[in-house]
């Protein structure tokens, strides 16, 4: 899927998916801080090592490691980034490739400001450790940008990476007044590294992300599918994602990529 840091966006009508879900829909676009080159959905990216040349990363795990997935931890941000980059930009060589890297981790860090009351966090999947950290280093009840402010004493290899918030810049606003929606969370930001794909890992990603929008009240997901990868199309209507009709016309808030790029908006009763 195509678009980039890890972010939301913005639209007028009513619509009904598979799963009964209405929605009269009201927006307008937004200039949201992570928009500026954002991907979205699940990538699947042609052949691309997806090592950045200066990380020089060795690859030291067996084809079949021990995989779970978690919050994103600080420890995890360059892995998070690169995951990200080698994903969504895999024709990028050196020096851009350094730099992008460094442009996604200084926007992961900082650049997230979220109106009161929405949540947004990093989900990673992580191979190479165990589950249950023997020892943590610091406070667990702070966060540096979509980080937690924990650090572990292992902590895996990140192959994976999920965004999911309660922004919903990416959802139709609502009323004459264009409010949030509520009560609905966005995924965005899907990828998995090419040498771990076609393994399930998305798949419990996605997982994780309802588990984790559950706990925040929600009582849907939303997200957007880039309708020219049917891989990705395919994954989440076999985990019961609906696509949403968008009335013709309509002005519904889609991620910022290339102008020919299109997207499906695609729900799920969770």
């Amino acid at each position: 899927m195509q678009t980039i840091n890890f972010g939301g966006l913005s639209s007028t009508t009513t619509l009904v998916n598979g799963n009964g879900l209405s929605l009269c829909l009201n927006f307008k676009n937004l200039n949201h801080p992570f928009s500026k080159i954002s991907h979205f959905g699940l990538s699947t990216s042609p052949t691309i090592s997806g090592l950045c040349r200066a990380s020089q990363v060795v690859e030291i795990f067996p084809t079949s490691p021990e995989i779970f997935v978690r919050d994103a931890r600080i420890e995890d941000c360059w892995e998070v980034a690169e995951t990200h980059c080698s994903s969504f930009f895999p024709e990028y060589s050196f020096p851009l490739d350094v730099v992008l890297r460094i442009d996604r981790l200084i926007g992961m860090l900082f650049g997230f400001s979220i109106p009161n009351g929405c949540k947004r966090t990093c989900m990673v999947a992580v191979a190479g450790s165990s589950g249950v950290d023997s020892f943590f280093l610091g406070k667990d009840d702070f966060k540096v940008g979509i980080f937690n402010g924990k650090l572990s004493q292992t902590k895996g290899f990140v192959i994976g990476i999920l965004t999911v918030d309660t922004v919903a810049d990416f959802l139709p606003r609502k009323g004459p007044l264009l409010q949030r929606r509520k009560e609905i969370a966005y995924i965005s930001n899907v990828a998995v590294r090419e040498s771990y794909r076609r393994q399930g890992i998305a798949k419990r990603l996605v997982a994780k992300a309802e588990a984790k929008a559950r706990s925040w009240g929600c009582r849907a997901i939303a997200l957007h599918c880039d309708i020219q990868n049917l891989g990705a199309k395919s994954l989440y209507a076999s985990l019961g994602f609906k696509c949403v009709k968008v009335p013709e016309n309509a002005t519904w808030p889609q991620p910022k990529t290339s102008p020919d790029m299109q997207f499906n908006f695609m729900m799920k009763l969770i």
